[in-house]
């Protein structure tokens, strides 16, 4: 109905347009005056004139555009519809026997090309900045800062004017260049260099800050957004260079400022050529293939080629989700999803026998500190003899190498989770001290965004209005991004000669009281105004700070400055045994005596109650 209504306003547009153009043509003909021998006949040639102008714009499928996305073609069709009009009068002229001149014609076919093309045009203009300029002058936009006044900042003034529906509208630029200072952007005057950001800020009542300055290095972008903490903004950015190689910047580019934007540190960058190397044309296993670090593992395992991907997990829902990702982005991945759990070994043993993993990579665990605390048993069972059976299956079938995912709360461990991966870790060094498989350890501390990650919870939270809880004033981690983490892992398997643990240098920890307020921030929240902190007390097996070394380990220096090796302590296989057997019998028992097992296999383990 709509389309019916426009259509029919085009029609009665074009009528009275053909009508105009052709009593123009007889005044441009005749220096303003019609002359009298042809006004008896005026009312004959405008219907004429409407019959074939409607007739030609229809055959033209003049009315089937759509006008609001008007270019080069649609004004060809109407050049051409012109030209047989103008054709058809004085075909039609000479037929009746109206003596009217061949310029007459001619003239006419240029003025409705000019005013049938014009109303066009002006309709297009009218759709595209009605909503713009309503929306301009509304109180309902939020004020923008630029931070950079570059080809990235010109485009994403461009994209904002061209999305009013974003309801953000750019009021002012800032750069370090002082050339550009006092000059403006697209219009938008810019006023200052990054340390003028507080100041403006506040002046001109900005909202939101998006910073355009997609090639500078880390440490810069870094302090660009400190700076940017500073105000009561909402934060977004634009992406690395590298991820505009295209050159064009779209409002999906821009994204809000991440807490890993904010990470004390240079991202980990790791030798993919030598990665691609070990994991080309090999059938690769990852246990727990569907969590936060085991699809991720997936995700940039696929991209290395490998012969067979088996992705290995407990729980299916996240296993097919990654299987349909897979899918999509790589088609002709040879890949197997298998629903299966570490804990059982006759199912492990056939699913070894039957694929020959070449690599694998153990990834499933149970990782959440308080629910292990409650469920011990459940971390005994799949932490230790969960890695236990994955081992002893890759020795069993002739693995080239096993890389465990470890955690830095196995060093001097105060909680149930942070001991049985202290066990895991034993139990690999002591394979790889009797097997030719290369088993190593891959040790770091917590990943943002991963399953249970205190991110997540966080931004839950502030959803919900706060307040955002933390345990203690005082508590730190050590904290990485899932692509550093997975990278690291990789990375640690290409290195692997055996019973090493791989070690991330993740800079100084970071305090999750800080943590929180920078959360706060990013939101465009004020803290103890919008939204409070509140510290609920240590949970049981939580410890302030973690640490990433034994004190026996000591750290051996790799190829990569940012990767370091624990030095092996190796286990005797066989004592380890008879130790592991007397825990899995005091599974079924008390916790008590649970924990004095754990306890006789990792004298450093304290607990904290």
């Amino acid at each position: 109905m709509e389309a019916a209504k426009r259509r029919f306003g085009f029609v009665i547009l074009d009528l009275l347009c053909l009508n105009l153009s052709l009593i123009l043509a007889f005044l441009i003909q005749y220096n303003g005056v019609i002359p009298n021998r042809f006004k008896a006949n005026l009312w004959a040639m405008m219907l004429i004139v409407s019959v074939l102008g409607i007739g030609s714009f229809f055959a033209f499928h003049l009315y089937n555009s759509l006008w609001k996305y008007a270019s080069h073609r649609e004004l060809f069709q109407i050049g051409f519809a012109s030209l047989f009009t103008c054709m058809g009068i004085y075909i039609s002229f000479r037929y009746f026997k109206f003596q009217v001149p061949f310029n007459v014609s001619m003239q006419f076919g240029f003025v409705v090309l000019a005013i049938t093309g014009l109303n066009r045009i002006g309709y297009r203009a009218l759709r595209k900045y009605k909503n713009k300029f309503s929306r301009l002058f509304s109180k309902d936009f939020r004020k923008v800062m630029i931070v950079g006044a570059g080809e990235a900042g010109a485009m994403v003034i461009s994209e904002l004017r061209n999305h009013p529906e974003m309801e953000m509208r750019p009021v002012v630029a800032i750069d370090d260049n002082v050339y550009k200072y006092r000059s403006r952007i697209k219009g938008v005057p810019i006023l200052g260099n990054r340390g003028d950001i507080p100041a403006l800020a506040k002046k001109m009542k900005i909202d939101d800050i998006i910073v355009t300055i997609p090639s500078a290095p880390n440490n810069g972008l870094r302090n660009i957004l400190d700076i940017c903490k500073t105000t009561k903004c909402k934060l977004k950015l634009l992406p690395n260079v590298h991820d505009l190689i295209d050159g064009k910047v779209t409002i999906k580019n821009i994204r809000d400022v991440q807490i890993e934007d904010l990470l004390g540190r240079k991202p980990v960058k790791v030798d993919l050529s030598e990665i691609s190397e070990y994991l080309h044309d090999e059938v690769v296993l990852v246990t727990g293939g569907g969590g936060s670090i085991g699809s991720e593992l997936c995700r940039q395992i696929a991209m290395q080629h490998p012969k067979q991907l088996l992705i290995l997990d407990n729980y299916e829902n996240g296993a097919y989700d990654l299987q349909l990702e897979l899918e999509e982005k790589h088609p002709s991945l040879n890949k197997v999803v298998i629903i299966a759990s570490v804990r059982e070994k006759n199912r492990l043993e056939s699913i070894f026998d039957q694929y020959r993993p070449g690599i694998v990579f153990h990834a499933a665990a149970h990782k959440h500190v308080p629910l292990m605390e409650a469920n011990p048993t459940e971390a005994v069972k799949n932490n230790v003899f969960g890695t236990l059976n994955t081992a002893e299956c890759a020795d069993k079938y002739g693995a080239k190498r096993f890389v465990l995912i470890s955690t830095d709360k196995a060093v001097n461990p105060t909680n149930i989770m942070g001991a049985t991966k202290r066990i895991a870790e034993m139990i690999i060094q002591a394979m790889n001290k009797h097997s030719k498989t290369e088993f190593v350890a891959v040790r770091f501390g917590n990943v943002l965004g991963s399953n249970g990650s205190v991110i997540p919870i966080f931004k839950k939270q502030i959803e919900n209005g706060g307040p955002i809880t933390i345990t203690h004033p005082e508590i730190n981690r050590f904290f990485m991004t899932i692509p550093e983490a997975v990278q690291l892992v990789i990375q640690a398997g290409a290195m692997a000669k055996g019973g090493e643990i791989f070690i991330l240098d993740m800079g100084q920890p970071v305090k999750i009281m800080d943590l929180a307020k920078d959360l706060i921030r990013l939101s465009g929240l004020e803290l103890g105004v919008d939204i409070d902190i509140e510290c609920t007390g240590l949970r049981p097996g939580e410890k302030l700070y973690e640490e990433l070394l034994l004190e026996e380990e000591g750290l051996t220096a790799t190829r990569h400055e940012k990767i370091f090796i624990g030095k092996p302590t190796f286990f005797d296989l066989h004592e380890l045994r008879e130790e592991l057997e007397t825990l899995r019998f005091t599974i079924g028992g008390s916790r008590e005596n649970l924990i004095s097992s754990i306890k006789q296999l990792v004298p450093n383990y304290k607990r904290v109650i």
